[in-house]
């Protein structure tokens, strides 16, 4: 399954009405830590008006509304063809608050995360939308365990630049053992280049902590969700944001929106994988 686009505002914004539709589902506030805060019903429609030319979105939850209407697309947001996509800063700055939305989708069903920084750096806020088409039922997906994401992971990745250039294509291999009931080892292959690192599990946590300037989590969460941020975002240390979604015991999907040693954002990846052996 490839779903690169062609770089262009056109396609784009055909890739932004893959959207289109009422979405019903919730807005689960969740700590740094993991700790289920809030969990909120919600409603977001968007409807095509004139064609299709302009989008009028609207938010609504509990006794909240919030309607907005736009015809273009802004600097910070990225659309692959199925209609995944991420928006956020494009540009992490000192003092200032930073983050990014993540979303994918899949048949009747959307999966979004919102992960938020203080102005200090600090991992502060996160957000988990669950949604669903509007007279349809959706999967029921437990919450995320580190079993189920054990074994040999194989697919293709697909990145998309802000600049638009050409999108890139290549192989992606991720294995996941447990070293012992505390620890697991993580091997990852983008195209040529390989990463091992080992991480400790507490909880709903994996905890990345080799290098101490640049800790990095993955959260464990409801509907098969998994929320992977470093602990602080920090000037002159690149950074990635990314949200996971096991749609089925062997098939995932992952968005990962790059930033660079600059803080500047520069990519944002569209992982499809499947486990060769789902039994593991």
């Amino acid at each position: 399954m490839s779903y690169a686009p062609t770089p262009n505002m056109t396609t784009q914004w055909n890739a932004l009405l893959k959207n289109l539709g009422e979405w019903q589902g919730s807005f689960t506030h969740v700590s740094p830590q993991g700790e289920i805060l809030k969990d909120t019903k919600s409603v977001v429609s968007l409807e095509g008006l004139n064609n299709n030319q302009t989008i009028r979105q609207i938010i609504r939850l509990e006794e909240d509304e919030k309607i907005l209407e736009y015809s273009s697309l802004g600097r910070g947001i990225l659309f692959f063809e199925n209609g995944a996509f991420s928006q956020g800063a494009i540009q992490l700055a000192p003092f200032s608050e930073f983050g990014a939305e993540l979303g994918l989708i899949h048949q009747n069903c959307r999966l979004r995360l919102v992960q938020l920084f203080d102005k200090t750096g600090q991992l502060n806020k996160l957000t988990l939308i669950r949604e669903h088409l509007a007279g349809t039922q959706p999967p029921q997906r437990p919450p995320l365990t580190v079993n189920d994401l054990l074994g040999e992971w194989q697919g293709e990745a697909v990145t998309i630049y802000p600049d638009w250039r050409s999108p890139e294509t290549y192989p992606v291999q991720l294995q996941l053992q447990l070293e012992n009931p505390e620890s697991i080892r993580q091997t990852t292959t983008f195209g040529e280049r390989t990463i091992t690192s080992t991480a400790t599990m507490k909880g709903p946590i994996i905890h990345f902590d080799q290098n101490p300037q640049n800790q990095v989590q993955v959260l464990l969460l409801p509907n098969g969700a998994s929320a992977t941020s470093p602990l602080k975002a920090q000037l002159r240390q690149p950074l990635f944001l990314e949200v996971g979604w096991l749609l089925q015991p062997n098939l995932r999907q992952r968005l990962i929106r790059s930033y660079n040693d600059k803080g500047e954002w520069i990519s944002l990846t569209l992982v499809t994988e499947r486990r060769l052996d789902a039994a593991q």
